[in-house]
């Protein structure tokens, strides 16, 4: 029986940003780095990745670790991480993995025969005197390495570009021979960064990290994270290495930018870095990004929306939701988790995630499979759930804790009327059932939920019921 998808898409105990997911033999494979649940810095995982067949993307699984952190010579000693990846099938075939370690400006290759097999160190990507790339006089540093193959030849993108730093241009375009490791072709640039795009196209969304190239009908998509951070962009060209356009944000993980539920400009999310790319599943285009998880920048998860690709190759910013790669709206009546929430926020908000906010959390250590909750839901926070088809929906029931004295608030617009108020909820060390009767009718729904009072109150689902 095929399960129903929400966001983040993979189990709520597991942490893989920076995603980039592609079609193989009917599966969606996704690589990405790999963060830990309360870790103290990015990507300091192995490598691992999950899969989902192409027509039931609520069934992920896991297959396993594909490259150990030591793998590279470079990090015999254990203490470098494995930042953000890529895969590209090379002309043999084979499935080759790119990546850069943390403290490296170097470009390495695994390779491995399948998907999500164990990847082999394969070496580093260089110049034809052997010089590797990053390490020539006058290289810019490599990081964050995106790939694509086309025949023979693989376009190899790079680069991260902050405030201050004129030594970074933008992000980088470099063509790889058929043994995916020789460069035939230098470095050029192909979107500026932050200190070289006043008064071009891109302006306000200029190049910061996170590069990931697509091809679709005959346009070549350039995918980036852009200054804000917490947007993911694109520039399309009709070639790989030149001639990109500015195109526009495609996703937030704050949803700044989307004006159709909300002001334009307010978050709804407490935001961060943002890395992902773009996938065709069947007739369907999303766009995979992650979230901020915990109250940390350091615990991210990912997610996913659909996407449409107009006639022009325009791609319109996408709300995020709960339900993702549902292909719509997510059934009742029944029990969600607390955790698919895709809006957090409170009175005083904040744009980017911090500790004194509420957040997503769960039980035990890193690894143990406890599925997530929201604590910390101080007077005025509001957990957001989109989207669900309701269906005779008479009360929708708060399962929560905390010690706590106030009421739960339900709305289906954001800063609608309140359509249902729970009885005062009081101090409890154990989940206790809010049944909230609401006045909803049938159709498609958001649903709001707001705490007022004092504490801070944890959620661990909302269940809605025909009664």
């Amino acid at each position: 029986m095929k399960k129903q998808a929400y966001n983040p898409y993979l189990p709520s105990w597991e942490y893989i940003p920076d995603g980039e997911p592609y079609v193989f033999n009917d599966r969606v494979y996704v690589y990405g780095s790999h963060d830990f649940y309360n870790g103290h810095a990015f990507c300091l995982g192995d490598y691992v990745c999950y899969s989902a067949p192409v027509d039931d993307l609520g069934n992920w699984r896991y297959e396993g670790v594909i490259y150990e952190r030591t793998a590279d010579p470079l990090n015999e000693k254990n203490n470098m991480c494995l930042y953000a990846p890529d895969v590209t099938v090379g002309p043999d075939g084979r499935y080759y993995l790119y990546y850069v370690l943390d403290r490296v400006s170097v470009v390495s290759v695994a390779v491995c025969d399948t998907p999500a097999g164990k990847y082999k160190f394969y070496g580093y990507v260089h110049y034809e005197d052997g010089t590797r790339l990053g390490e020539r006089p006058g290289d810019e540093p490599q990081f964050d390495p995106g790939v694509l193959t086309e025949g023979d030849i693989t376009y190899l993108y790079t680069g991260f570009c902050g405030r201050g730093d004129k030594s970074r241009h933008g992000a980088m375009c470099t063509v790889l021979d058929k043994d995916m490791l020789t460069i035939v072709k230098d470095p050029v640039f192909v979107a500026p960064g932050v200190e070289y795009a006043d008064g071009t196209e891109y302006e306000g969304h200029a190049f910061f990290e996170a590069p990931s190239i697509r091809k679709f009908n005959d346009k070549y998509y350039f995918i980036y994270s852009s200054t804000p951070m917490h947007e993911l962009c694109y520039a399309i060209s009709d070639r790989p290495d030149s001639g990109f356009s500015f195109g526009g944000c495609i996703v937030s993980n704050t949803d700044v930018g989307i004006g159709t539920y909300k002001d334009i400009d307010r978050p709804v999310a407490y935001g961060g870095n943002n890395h992902g790319s773009i996938v065709k599943i069947g007739e369907d285009y999303y766009i995979f990004y992650h979230r901020q998880t915990n109250g940390t920048w350091f615990s991210r998860q990912g997610c996913a929306e659909k996407i449409y690709i107009d006639a022009d190759g325009s791609i319109a910013q996408v709300p995020m939701s709960s339900c993702g790669l549902n292909g719509g709206p997510l059934s009742t009546p029944g029990e969600y988790p607390a955790y698919i929430a895709c809006n957090l926020f409170k009175n005083d908000m904040e744009l980017i995630v911090g500790e004194n906010q509420p957040r997503i959390v769960q039980e035990g250590r890193d690894g143990d499979e406890n599925p997530g909750y929201i604590m910390n839901m101080c007077d005025t926070a509001t957990a957001g759930f989109k989207s669900f088809d309701c269906k005779g929906i008479k009360s929708i029931t708060i399962r929560a804790r905390g010690y706590i004295t106030g009421s739960f608030l339900i709305s289906d617009r954001i800063d609608g009327p309140v359509i249902g108020r729970s009885e005062k909820v009081e101090h409890s060390t154990v989940w206790e059932d809010y049944r909230i009767p609401v006045e909803l009718s049938d159709g498609i729904h958001d649903i709001y939920v707001t705490y007022s009072g004092d504490g801070n109150a944890m959620i661990k689902s909302i269940i809605f019921n025909q009664d």
